[in-house]
């Protein structure tokens, strides 16, 4: 049985932090308008805005928003896993932890690639998927997964983490922090061969470590987090080797996406900063009842608009293609003039598809019989299946990420670090990881706080 949005906004306990369930909306709300706004797409495919307009690369200082999500992820790991440590007696609450951390991610996230690659194997069976667009928005579709097979790392990775935390404090998000500058050192001063792939860890995880501050209410000085990471930031890019935009742009030699450079950690730096600073004004707002409801109804379906956000917009596209309505160049005053209707459009499309599959995020509502107590926890052997599902998980969805569903049936491989991978091994480990990590577990559910 599902939970309504205004069950669980009246339930709500006086004691949780709404702001972190509004930061986790807008910031995907943030990046869901932002790729409607950058993909230009027109007959010859799809390209990027920002590239063809490169002042409005600027923008990305306020749009790419990501490292805020991940902050919002530590804070809300954190009191997970310590609350059920606290209600195990003494059990592993390893695989528990991930288990129920995983299941509202992996649930719509699964039942999107398996749609995706279906459809994507009946077009390239028709032999459609030769033209450009078709073959680009193959490709694109998945793109955004990365950020999935990230936030699946942080959720392994937070138990030891917060151990590091508990000892060092800010002295862990220092370690994170110089790391992440030495691979830079090691990357741009001294060319190590695949040295940048750690920054996926140290950077993010540091940017994690945040909100493992933020959850024992030591991030008491926002605005200077916020100033030295803007300054910081500003100093790399105008004296570094690092570019203005803070997502990838397309021929890029250097980007702070992918692999992150110390530039994208003080951008999230001053982001964190800054959220912080509006919290005391928020919690006013969100202290009334329609404005609560309103960010509990749309979290229990971001995830789902998240994943689908990119399908609606090329079927935005398509519908235009197949009326024989003129597709403007990208960048000019006709195309300009075509945003706003085409991305109502896209939003329209979107809450219809989140109608469709919004039940594969939707909470479940807990037994009152089956409380969260340690003989629901499962046995000290769970633990390693549990942590081996979820790096399949991981690679999987990293992996499809940057293969896309083009060329299934001819093996279409790319390079994920230093491995060749292939969409439908990338999907095999998503799958089979997903299913270790379900059954590493007790059947009875978990409540988990954050």
């Amino acid at each position: 049985m599902t939970v309504s949005a205004r069950g669980m906004a009246a339930a709500t306990p006086a004691s949780r932090d709404r702001y972190v369930d509004l930061l986790r909306v807008a910031s995907l709300a943030t990046v869901v308008c932002g790729h409607w706004l950058m993909a230009a797409v027109s007959t010859d495919g799809i390209g990027n805005l920002l590239a063809l307009v490169p002042p409005l690369q600027v923008l990305t200082w306020g749009l790419q928003v990501m490292p805020v999500f991940f902050f919002v992820g530590g804070f809300s790991h954190a009191l997970s896993y310590r609350s059920l440590e606290r209600r195990s007696g003494g059990r592993p609450v390893y695989a528990a932890f991930l288990r129920a951390r995983l299941q509202r991610l992996l649930r719509p996230t699964l039942v999107f690639v398996l749609v995706w690659a279906a459809l994507a194997l009946l077009v390239q069976l028709a032999g459609a998927d030769g033209g450009r667009l078709a073959g680009a928005a193959l490709r694109m579709v998945t793109q955004p997964l990365w950020f999935i097979g990230i936030y699946l790392a942080m959720v392994a990775l937070t138990p030891p983490l917060l151990r590091l935390h508990a000892r060092w404090g800010w002295g862990a998000f220092a370690a994170l922090a110089g790391a992440a500058a030495l691979v830079d050192v090691l990357r741009f001063a001294l060319g190590a061969p695949y040295a940048e792939f750690l920054n996926f860890a140290f950077v993010w995880l540091a940017v994690h470590q945040l909100g493992f501050l933020r959850a024992d209410g030591r991030l008491t000085r926002p605005a200077l987090l916020g100033a030295a990471g803007l300054a910081g930031a500003v100093l790399l890019v105008a004296a570094g080797p690092y570019p203005l935009s803070m997502v990838g742009m397309p021929g890029e030699k250097v980007s702070n996406m992918a692999p992150p450079t110390l530039a994208l950690l003080c951008h999230g730096m001053w982001l964190v900063g800054a959220v912080q600073l509006l919290a005391r004004p928020a919690a006013a707002w969100l202290a009334r009842p329609r404005v609560w409801r309103g960010v509990v109804a749309a979290n229990g379906v971001a995830m789902t608009a998240f994943l689908w956000h990119l399908t609606a917009m090329l079927g935005v596209y398509a519908a235009q293609l197949a009326l024989g309505l003129e597709l403007p160049e990208p960048a000019t005053a006709a195309w300009w003039a075509q945003v706003p209707p085409r991305i109502l459009l896209a939003a329209a499309l979107t809450a219809a598809l989140v109608a469709c599959f919004r039940r594969f995020e939707a909470p479940r509502a807990v037994p009152a019989a089956a409380p969260a107590t340690a003989a629901a926890l499962p046995g000290p052997a769970a633990g390693p299946a549990a942590a081996l599902g979820t790096t399949l998980c991981l690679l999987g969805i990293l992996g499809l990420s940057m293969t896309g569903l083009g060329g299934l049936l001819e093996g279409h491989t790319a390079t994920l670090i230093a491995l060749p991978v292939t969409a439908p091994a990338a999907i095999g480990m998503a799958v089979g990881g997903a299913w270790l990590v379900e059954r590493s577990a007790s059947a009875r559910r978990v409540r988990l706080r954050g």
